[in-house]
Protein backbone atom coordinates (compact mmCIF):
# COMPACT_ATOMS: atom_id res chain seq x y z
CA UNK A 1 0.00 0.00 0.00
CA UNK A 2 1.29 3.53 -1.01
CA UNK A 3 -0.80 6.29 0.01
CA UNK A 4 -0.29 9.85 -1.05
CA UNK A 5 -1.75 13.10 -0.69
CA UNK A 6 -3.73 15.08 -3.10
CA UNK A 7 -3.68 18.03 -5.07
CA UNK A 8 -6.23 19.41 -6.22
CA UNK A 9 -5.77 18.23 -9.79
CA UNK A 10 -5.39 14.94 -8.76
CA UNK A 11 -1.77 14.85 -8.36
CA UNK A 12 0.34 13.59 -5.47
CA UNK A 13 1.76 16.13 -3.22
CA UNK A 14 4.83 16.65 -3.10
CA UNK A 15 7.04 16.06 -0.17
CA UNK A 16 4.27 14.61 1.87
CA UNK A 17 1.45 16.36 4.27
CA UNK A 18 3.91 18.31 6.48
CA UNK A 19 2.89 18.59 10.07
CA UNK A 20 2.74 22.31 10.31
CA UNK A 21 2.52 22.49 14.12
CA UNK A 22 3.49 20.17 17.01
CA UNK A 23 0.92 17.35 17.30
CA UNK A 24 -0.77 17.64 20.99
CA UNK A 25 0.10 14.35 22.76
CA UNK A 26 -1.62 13.17 25.75
CA UNK A 27 -1.16 10.02 27.09
CA UNK A 28 -3.59 7.39 28.83
CA UNK A 29 -2.49 3.65 30.70
CA UNK A 30 -4.15 0.90 29.45
CA UNK A 31 -2.58 -2.37 29.19
CA UNK A 32 -3.07 -4.71 26.37
CA UNK A 33 -5.47 -2.68 24.58
CA UNK A 34 -7.70 -3.53 22.32
CA UNK A 35 -9.21 -1.08 19.96
CA UNK A 36 -12.97 -0.26 18.48
CA UNK A 37 -14.10 2.46 16.47
CA UNK A 38 -17.28 3.69 17.97
CA UNK A 39 -18.83 6.85 15.21
CA UNK A 40 -15.59 9.51 15.14
CA UNK A 41 -14.32 8.02 18.36
CA UNK A 42 -11.54 5.33 18.96
CA UNK A 43 -12.10 3.08 22.62
CA UNK A 44 -9.10 0.79 23.79
CA UNK A 45 -9.94 -1.52 26.74
CA UNK A 46 -7.57 -3.75 28.12
CA UNK A 47 -6.15 -5.16 31.91
CA UNK A 48 -7.82 -4.56 34.83
CA UNK A 49 -10.57 -3.07 33.26
CA UNK A 50 -9.01 0.20 32.30
CA UNK A 51 -10.20 1.88 29.63
CA UNK A 52 -9.66 5.50 27.67
CA UNK A 53 -10.94 7.27 24.53
CA UNK A 54 -9.93 9.43 21.62
CA UNK A 55 -10.78 10.94 18.38
CA UNK A 56 -7.32 11.49 17.16
CA UNK A 57 -4.98 8.64 18.15
CA UNK A 58 -2.73 11.36 19.80
CA UNK A 59 -4.64 12.87 22.12
CA UNK A 60 -6.08 9.86 24.76
CA UNK A 61 -8.81 10.37 27.88
CA UNK A 62 -8.79 7.89 30.66
CA UNK A 63 -12.14 6.15 31.46
CA UNK A 64 -11.88 3.67 33.73
CA UNK A 65 -8.47 2.23 35.36
CA UNK A 66 -9.18 -0.82 37.93
CA UNK A 67 -11.14 -3.62 38.95
CA UNK A 68 -13.16 -1.69 41.97
CA UNK A 69 -16.47 -0.95 42.83
CA UNK A 70 -17.69 2.33 40.67
CA UNK A 71 -15.98 1.23 37.86
CA UNK A 72 -17.63 2.53 34.98
CA UNK A 73 -17.51 -0.35 32.98
CA UNK A 74 -18.88 -2.58 34.98
CA UNK A 75 -19.89 -1.19 38.80
CA UNK A 76 -20.32 -3.71 41.01
CA UNK A 77 -17.31 -5.86 39.52
CA UNK A 78 -16.94 -8.59 42.12
CA UNK A 79 -20.42 -9.56 42.18
CA UNK A 80 -21.33 -8.78 38.34
CA UNK A 81 -17.97 -11.19 37.78
CA UNK A 82 -17.97 -13.55 41.34
CA UNK A 83 -17.98 -16.71 39.47
CA UNK A 84 -14.95 -15.95 37.06
CA UNK A 85 -12.92 -14.41 40.10
CA UNK A 86 -13.09 -17.40 42.56
CA UNK A 87 -13.20 -19.90 39.39
CA UNK A 88 -9.57 -17.80 38.83
CA UNK A 89 -8.62 -17.40 42.26
CA UNK A 90 -7.78 -13.65 41.41
CA UNK A 91 -8.88 -10.30 41.78
CA UNK A 92 -8.29 -8.68 38.52
CA UNK A 93 -9.09 -8.63 35.48
CA UNK A 94 -6.82 -9.57 31.85
CA UNK A 95 -6.54 -8.31 28.53
CA UNK A 96 -10.55 -7.69 27.82
CA UNK A 97 -11.79 -7.05 24.46
CA UNK A 98 -15.09 -5.47 22.69
CA UNK A 99 -16.70 -5.52 19.60
CA UNK A 100 -20.13 -3.87 18.24
CA UNK A 101 -22.09 -7.08 17.07
CA UNK A 102 -25.04 -6.44 14.44
CA UNK A 103 -27.31 -6.38 16.90
CA UNK A 104 -25.85 -2.58 17.89
CA UNK A 105 -24.69 -3.86 21.20
CA UNK A 106 -21.62 -4.06 22.68
CA UNK A 107 -19.99 -7.45 23.86
CA UNK A 108 -17.12 -7.35 26.23
CA UNK A 109 -15.04 -10.68 26.05
CA UNK A 110 -13.59 -10.41 29.69
CA UNK A 111 -11.05 -12.80 31.49
CA UNK A 112 -9.31 -13.41 34.63
CA UNK A 113 -6.27 -15.99 35.65
CA UNK A 114 -4.63 -17.02 38.73
CA UNK A 115 -1.54 -16.17 36.91
CA UNK A 116 0.84 -18.69 38.54
CA UNK A 117 -0.83 -21.34 36.59
CA UNK A 118 -3.42 -21.66 33.39
CA UNK A 119 -6.17 -21.34 36.15
CA UNK A 120 -8.14 -18.96 33.82
CA UNK A 121 -11.84 -17.78 32.79
CA UNK A 122 -13.29 -16.10 29.66
CA UNK A 123 -16.71 -14.59 29.89
CA UNK A 124 -18.83 -12.22 27.88
CA UNK A 125 -20.79 -8.70 29.07
CA UNK A 126 -22.84 -6.83 27.21
CA UNK A 127 -24.23 -3.52 27.21
CA UNK A 128 -26.54 -0.98 25.47
CA UNK A 129 -23.21 1.69 24.73
CA UNK A 130 -19.49 1.42 24.59
CA UNK A 131 -18.83 2.82 27.80
CA UNK A 132 -21.05 0.36 30.02
CA UNK A 133 -22.49 -0.34 31.68
CA UNK A 134 -21.90 -3.92 31.17
CA UNK A 135 -24.00 -6.92 32.18
CA UNK A 136 -22.48 -10.26 32.29
CA UNK A 137 -23.79 -13.35 29.92
CA UNK A 138 -21.76 -15.83 31.88
CA UNK A 139 -18.24 -17.75 31.56
CA UNK A 140 -18.00 -19.16 28.29
CA UNK A 141 -14.50 -20.92 28.98
CA UNK A 142 -12.29 -22.46 31.51
CA UNK A 143 -8.65 -23.69 31.25
CA UNK A 144 -6.62 -25.03 34.18
CA UNK A 145 -8.91 -27.78 35.73
CA UNK A 146 -7.13 -30.87 37.81
CA UNK A 147 -7.44 -34.44 37.22
CA UNK A 148 -10.94 -34.49 38.84
CA UNK A 149 -12.54 -32.80 35.55
CA UNK A 150 -12.60 -34.09 32.27
CA UNK A 151 -12.82 -31.99 29.67
CA UNK A 152 -16.05 -32.68 27.10
CA UNK A 153 -14.04 -34.97 25.33
CA UNK A 154 -13.56 -37.39 28.10
CA UNK A 155 -9.57 -36.19 28.45
CA UNK A 156 -8.07 -34.36 31.01
CA UNK A 157 -6.68 -30.55 31.21
CA UNK A 158 -3.00 -30.89 29.98
CA UNK A 159 -1.46 -26.81 29.88
CA UNK A 160 1.27 -28.07 27.19
CA UNK A 161 -1.21 -28.59 24.51
CA UNK A 162 -4.37 -27.08 25.77
CA UNK A 163 -5.24 -23.14 26.20
CA UNK A 164 -5.01 -20.69 28.36
CA UNK A 165 -8.46 -19.39 28.07
CA UNK A 166 -7.01 -15.66 28.08
CA UNK A 167 -6.62 -12.72 25.80
CA UNK A 168 -9.31 -12.65 23.55
CA UNK A 169 -9.96 -11.34 20.09
CA UNK A 170 -13.14 -11.47 18.18
CA UNK A 171 -13.34 -10.62 14.96
CA UNK A 172 -15.75 -10.81 11.76
CA UNK A 173 -14.11 -12.11 8.91
CA UNK A 174 -14.47 -10.75 4.68
CA UNK A 175 -18.11 -13.08 4.79
CA UNK A 176 -19.27 -11.50 8.12
CA UNK A 177 -18.16 -15.03 9.98
CA UNK A 178 -17.47 -14.62 13.79
CA UNK A 179 -14.84 -15.78 15.05
CA UNK A 180 -12.92 -15.62 18.64
CA UNK A 181 -8.94 -16.16 18.21
CA UNK A 182 -7.11 -16.23 21.97
CA UNK A 183 -4.93 -18.00 24.34
CA UNK A 184 -1.54 -17.18 26.29
CA UNK A 185 2.18 -19.44 26.91
CA UNK A 186 0.48 -22.49 28.27
CA UNK A 187 -0.95 -24.97 25.05
CA UNK A 188 -0.60 -22.00 22.49
CA UNK A 189 -3.21 -19.87 20.19
CA UNK A 190 -6.51 -21.06 19.20
CA UNK A 191 -9.60 -20.43 17.82
CA UNK A 192 -13.28 -20.46 17.56
CA UNK A 193 -16.17 -20.09 15.57
CA UNK A 194 -18.77 -17.90 17.27
CA UNK A 195 -22.22 -17.52 17.35
CA UNK A 196 -23.34 -14.28 15.43
CA UNK A 197 -26.92 -13.84 17.42
CA UNK A 198 -25.44 -14.85 20.51
CA UNK A 199 -22.07 -14.05 20.84
CA UNK A 200 -21.03 -17.21 22.16
CA UNK A 201 -19.13 -20.32 20.33
CA UNK A 202 -20.47 -22.72 18.26
CA UNK A 203 -20.95 -25.81 20.42
CA UNK A 204 -19.02 -28.90 19.88
CA UNK A 205 -15.68 -27.06 19.28
CA UNK A 206 -14.12 -27.92 22.61
CA UNK A 207 -11.06 -25.45 23.04
CA UNK A 208 -11.50 -24.90 19.25
CA UNK A 209 -8.27 -25.26 16.63
CA UNK A 210 -5.12 -24.58 17.33
CA UNK A 211 -2.71 -22.09 15.26
CA UNK A 212 0.74 -21.97 17.23
CA UNK A 213 2.35 -22.41 20.13
CA UNK A 214 2.90 -25.03 22.95
CA UNK A 215 4.76 -26.93 25.71
CA UNK A 216 4.60 -23.38 27.70
CA UNK A 217 6.35 -21.21 24.71
CA UNK A 218 5.66 -17.70 25.84
CA UNK A 219 3.30 -16.36 23.29
CA UNK A 220 0.43 -14.53 23.48
CA UNK A 221 -2.04 -11.81 22.69
CA UNK A 222 -3.29 -12.98 19.47
CA UNK A 223 -5.16 -10.27 17.71
CA UNK A 224 -6.57 -10.64 13.91
CA UNK A 225 -6.72 -7.83 10.86
CA UNK A 226 -8.06 -8.39 7.83
CA UNK A 227 -6.21 -6.33 4.82
CA UNK A 228 -8.73 -5.66 1.73
CA UNK A 229 -5.89 -4.60 -0.08
CA UNK A 230 -3.85 -7.72 -0.40
CA UNK A 231 -6.58 -10.35 1.06
CA UNK A 232 -4.23 -11.90 3.78
CA UNK A 233 -5.52 -12.05 7.48
CA UNK A 234 -2.93 -10.67 9.79
CA UNK A 235 -2.32 -12.51 12.94
CA UNK A 236 -0.14 -10.22 15.90
CA UNK A 237 1.30 -11.61 18.19
CA UNK A 238 3.38 -10.77 21.38
CA UNK A 239 6.43 -12.70 22.03
CA UNK A 240 8.34 -12.99 25.65
CA UNK A 241 7.62 -11.64 29.03
CA UNK A 242 5.64 -8.08 29.41
CA UNK A 243 7.54 -6.79 32.12
CA UNK A 244 10.59 -4.42 31.84
CA UNK A 245 12.85 -7.10 31.67
CA UNK A 246 10.78 -9.47 29.76
CA UNK A 247 11.73 -8.86 26.28
CA UNK A 248 8.05 -8.46 24.68
CA UNK A 249 8.26 -7.89 21.03
CA UNK A 250 5.58 -7.65 18.38
CA UNK A 251 5.05 -10.58 15.46
CA UNK A 252 3.17 -10.75 12.78
CA UNK A 253 1.99 -13.84 10.16
CA UNK A 254 -0.61 -14.08 7.53
CA UNK A 255 -3.13 -16.62 5.86
CA UNK A 256 -5.45 -16.37 3.51
CA UNK A 257 -8.10 -18.02 6.05
CA UNK A 258 -8.74 -16.99 9.55
CA UNK A 259 -8.03 -20.28 10.73
CA UNK A 260 -4.76 -20.68 8.98
CA UNK A 261 -2.08 -22.03 7.94
CA UNK A 262 -0.54 -19.29 9.10
CA UNK A 263 2.97 -18.36 7.91
CA UNK A 264 5.49 -15.79 8.19
CA UNK A 265 8.13 -13.81 6.06
CA UNK A 266 9.74 -17.01 5.49
CA UNK A 267 7.40 -19.27 4.71
CA UNK A 268 7.50 -21.39 8.21
CA UNK A 269 4.48 -22.87 8.99
CA UNK A 270 3.01 -21.24 12.58
CA UNK A 271 2.12 -24.40 13.71
CA UNK A 272 6.02 -25.43 13.89
CA UNK A 273 6.11 -22.61 16.50
CA UNK A 274 6.35 -24.12 19.64
CA UNK A 275 8.95 -25.20 22.85
CA UNK A 276 10.71 -28.10 23.28
CA UNK A 277 9.03 -30.83 24.63
CA UNK A 278 9.64 -30.82 28.45
CA UNK A 279 10.82 -27.35 27.80
CA UNK A 280 9.49 -24.00 30.37
CA UNK A 281 9.45 -20.49 28.09
CA UNK A 282 12.07 -22.23 25.77
CA UNK A 283 12.57 -18.89 23.72
CA UNK A 284 15.12 -20.13 21.22
CA UNK A 285 12.50 -22.79 20.19
CA UNK A 286 10.22 -19.64 18.78
CA UNK A 287 12.33 -16.72 17.86
CA UNK A 288 13.09 -17.74 14.32
CA UNK A 289 8.83 -17.69 13.63
CA UNK A 290 6.93 -14.72 12.71
CA UNK A 291 8.05 -11.07 11.58
CA UNK A 292 9.20 -9.22 14.69
CA UNK A 293 7.84 -5.44 13.92
CA UNK A 294 9.45 -4.06 17.05
CA UNK A 295 10.97 -4.64 20.06
CA UNK A 296 13.24 -3.08 23.06
CA UNK A 297 15.46 -0.12 21.30
CA UNK A 298 17.16 3.24 22.54
CA UNK A 299 17.20 6.66 19.58
CA UNK A 300 20.95 7.89 20.48
CA UNK A 301 21.52 11.71 19.78
CA UNK A 302 24.63 12.98 18.17
CA UNK A 303 25.82 13.72 21.19
CA UNK A 304 25.47 10.21 22.63
CA UNK A 305 22.28 11.33 24.71
CA UNK A 306 19.33 9.25 25.01
CA UNK A 307 16.70 10.43 23.30
CA UNK A 308 13.38 7.85 23.68
CA UNK A 309 12.68 4.56 23.39
CA UNK A 310 10.51 1.65 23.89
CA UNK A 311 11.03 -1.15 26.30
CA UNK A 312 8.80 -4.53 26.37
CA UNK A 313 6.07 -2.97 24.02
CA UNK A 314 3.17 -5.39 22.84
CA UNK A 315 0.07 -7.02 23.07
CA UNK A 316 -1.24 -5.03 19.94
CA UNK A 317 -4.31 -4.66 18.70
CA UNK A 318 -4.83 -2.83 14.82
CA UNK A 319 -7.11 -0.86 13.30
CA UNK A 320 -7.33 -0.17 9.23
CA UNK A 321 -9.55 2.94 8.37
CA UNK A 322 -11.56 2.61 5.29
CA UNK A 323 -11.72 5.81 4.25
CA UNK A 324 -8.06 7.45 4.85
CA UNK A 325 -6.71 3.71 4.16
CA UNK A 326 -4.40 4.27 7.04
CA UNK A 327 -3.33 1.50 9.29
CA UNK A 328 -2.50 1.48 12.79
CA UNK A 329 -0.81 -0.54 15.32
CA UNK A 330 -2.34 0.45 18.51
CA UNK A 331 -0.23 -1.19 21.86
CA UNK A 332 1.29 -0.20 25.28
CA UNK A 333 5.24 0.32 26.21
CA UNK A 334 7.37 0.73 28.52
CA UNK A 335 10.16 2.63 28.89
CA UNK A 336 13.99 2.66 29.05
CA UNK A 337 15.25 3.43 32.75
CA UNK A 338 11.32 3.63 33.84
CA UNK A 339 10.76 0.60 35.48
CA UNK A 340 6.95 -0.76 35.41
CA UNK A 341 5.61 2.48 34.00
CA UNK A 342 3.86 1.80 30.70
CA UNK A 343 1.15 4.02 28.52
CA UNK A 344 -0.77 3.47 25.14
CA UNK A 345 1.07 4.37 21.90
CA UNK A 346 -0.22 4.30 18.57
CA UNK A 347 1.90 4.30 15.14
CA UNK A 348 0.95 4.09 11.47
CA UNK A 349 1.53 0.92 9.57
CA UNK A 350 2.02 0.36 5.49
CA UNK A 351 2.59 -2.76 3.89
CA UNK A 352 5.88 -3.18 1.82
CA UNK A 353 5.51 -4.35 -1.65
CA UNK A 354 6.00 -8.16 -0.18
CA UNK A 355 2.30 -7.32 1.34
CA UNK A 356 3.56 -7.23 5.43
CA UNK A 357 2.75 -4.48 7.70
CA UNK A 358 5.50 -2.58 8.66
CA UNK A 359 5.43 -0.26 11.91
CA UNK A 360 6.44 3.54 11.24
CA UNK A 361 9.67 4.56 13.96
CA UNK A 362 8.09 7.74 15.75
CA UNK A 363 4.57 7.30 17.14
CA UNK A 364 1.13 8.55 15.06
CA UNK A 365 1.15 12.32 14.54
CA UNK A 366 -1.50 12.40 12.11
CA UNK A 367 1.37 12.28 9.30
CA UNK A 368 0.42 11.07 6.06
CA UNK A 369 2.60 9.36 3.12
CA UNK A 370 3.74 11.32 0.82
CA UNK A 371 6.02 11.76 -2.63
CA UNK A 372 9.34 12.44 -1.62
CA UNK A 373 12.31 13.09 -3.94
CA UNK A 374 16.35 12.24 -3.33
CA UNK A 375 17.06 15.63 -1.55
CA UNK A 376 14.11 14.69 0.86
CA UNK A 377 15.57 11.56 2.19
CA UNK A 378 18.75 11.55 1.22
CA UNK A 379 21.38 12.27 5.07
CA UNK A 380 22.64 11.01 8.10
CA UNK A 381 20.26 8.92 10.12
CA UNK A 382 20.14 7.20 13.29
CA UNK A 383 18.85 2.93 12.58
CA UNK A 384 17.45 0.27 14.37
CA UNK A 385 17.80 -2.96 13.66
CA UNK A 386 15.21 -5.33 15.48
CA UNK A 387 16.71 -8.18 14.60
CA UNK A 388 14.44 -11.41 15.58
CA UNK A 389 15.67 -11.73 19.31
CA UNK A 390 13.89 -12.10 22.45
CA UNK A 391 15.78 -10.88 24.77
CA UNK A 392 15.82 -7.81 27.51
CA UNK A 393 18.79 -5.97 25.81
CA UNK A 394 17.83 -3.00 24.46
CA UNK A 395 18.99 -2.05 21.45
CA UNK A 396 20.63 1.23 20.60
CA UNK A 397 20.81 3.23 17.72
CA UNK A 398 23.74 3.78 15.27
CA UNK A 399 24.37 5.79 12.48
CA UNK A 400 24.49 5.50 8.92
CA UNK A 401 24.04 7.81 5.67
CA UNK A 402 21.98 7.37 2.62
CA UNK A 403 24.45 9.25 0.66
CA UNK A 404 23.29 10.84 -2.56
CA UNK A 405 25.05 8.12 -5.45
CA UNK A 406 22.69 5.09 -3.41
CA UNK A 407 25.28 4.46 -0.99
CA UNK A 408 24.76 3.38 2.41
CA UNK A 409 27.95 4.38 5.26
CA UNK A 410 28.53 4.23 8.62
CA UNK A 411 28.04 1.59 10.88
CA UNK A 412 26.36 -0.32 7.98
CA UNK A 413 27.70 -0.57 4.63
CA UNK A 414 24.63 -1.42 1.73
CA UNK A 415 23.02 0.63 -0.60
CA UNK A 416 19.44 2.07 -1.19
CA UNK A 417 17.07 3.04 -3.45
CA UNK A 418 13.89 5.85 -3.93
CA UNK A 419 11.04 4.34 -6.21
CA UNK A 420 7.55 5.72 -6.94
CA UNK A 421 8.17 8.30 -4.62
CA UNK A 422 7.97 6.57 -1.22
CA UNK A 423 9.21 3.13 -1.92
CA UNK A 424 12.46 2.01 0.12
CA UNK A 425 14.67 -0.51 -1.05
CA UNK A 426 17.85 -0.94 1.32
CA UNK A 427 20.37 -3.37 1.85
CA UNK A 428 22.36 -3.54 5.08
CA UNK A 429 25.55 -6.11 5.14
CA UNK A 430 23.91 -7.90 1.69
CA UNK A 431 20.34 -8.27 4.07
CA UNK A 432 17.58 -6.81 1.70
CA UNK A 433 15.00 -4.96 3.20
CA UNK A 434 11.78 -3.80 1.95
CA UNK A 435 9.34 -0.76 2.98
CA UNK A 436 9.07 3.12 2.59
CA UNK A 437 10.04 6.39 3.46
CA UNK A 438 7.61 8.67 5.04
CA UNK A 439 7.75 11.98 7.03
CA UNK A 440 7.17 11.99 10.78
CA UNK A 441 7.02 13.61 13.79
CA UNK A 442 10.17 13.34 16.22
CA UNK A 443 8.70 13.88 19.84
CA UNK A 444 11.61 13.84 21.50
CA UNK A 445 13.52 16.27 19.12
CA UNK A 446 10.62 18.24 18.84
CA UNK A 447 10.74 18.46 14.83
CA UNK A 448 9.56 16.98 11.76
CA UNK A 449 11.90 14.40 10.19
CA UNK A 450 12.37 11.89 7.37
CA UNK A 451 12.23 8.44 8.48
CA UNK A 452 11.90 5.33 7.05
CA UNK A 453 10.86 1.35 8.16
CA UNK A 454 11.54 -1.63 6.04
CA UNK A 455 11.60 -5.26 6.39
CA UNK A 456 14.03 -7.99 5.41
CA UNK A 457 12.25 -11.91 3.66
CA UNK A 458 13.83 -13.03 7.42
CA UNK A 459 11.36 -11.27 9.21
CA UNK A 460 13.89 -8.68 10.89
CA UNK A 461 12.27 -4.84 11.05
CA UNK A 462 15.14 -2.22 10.14
CA UNK A 463 13.99 1.82 11.37
CA UNK A 464 15.71 4.78 10.81
CA UNK A 465 15.11 8.51 11.74
CA UNK A 466 16.77 11.33 9.94
CA UNK A 467 19.56 13.72 12.20
CA UNK A 468 20.05 17.01 12.46
CA UNK A 469 22.97 17.24 9.64
CA UNK A 470 20.66 16.58 6.46
CA UNK A 471 22.11 17.13 3.40
CA UNK A 472 20.45 19.40 1.10
CA UNK A 473 20.48 17.27 -2.54
CA UNK A 474 19.15 18.29 -5.59
CA UNK A 475 17.12 15.60 -7.44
Amino acid sequence: MLLVVGCADGRPAEGGDGITEPPVFEDVTVHDPSVVKVDETYYVFGSHLASAKSTDLKAWTQISADVSSGNVLIPDPFLELKETFEWAETGTLWAADVIQLKDGRFYMYYNACRGDSPRSALGVAVADRVEGPYKDLGILLKSGMDMTEPLADGSYYDATIHPNTVDPDVFYDKDDNLWMVYGSYSGGIYILKMDPESGKPEPGQGYGKKLLGGNHARIEGPFMLYSPETKYYYLFLSYGGLDANGGYNIRVARSKNPDGPFVDTEGNDMARAMGAPGTLFDDRSIETYGAKLMGNFQWIGSEGEEEGGYVSPGHNSAYYDRESGKYYLIFHTRYPNRGETHNVRVHQMFLNEDGWPIAAPHRYAGETIGQYGKKDVAGAYRLVNHGKEISADIKPSVTITLESDGRITGAFAGTWKLSDGNKAEVTLDETAYSGVFVRQWDEAAQTETMAFTVLSQGGAAVWGSRGSDRKELTN
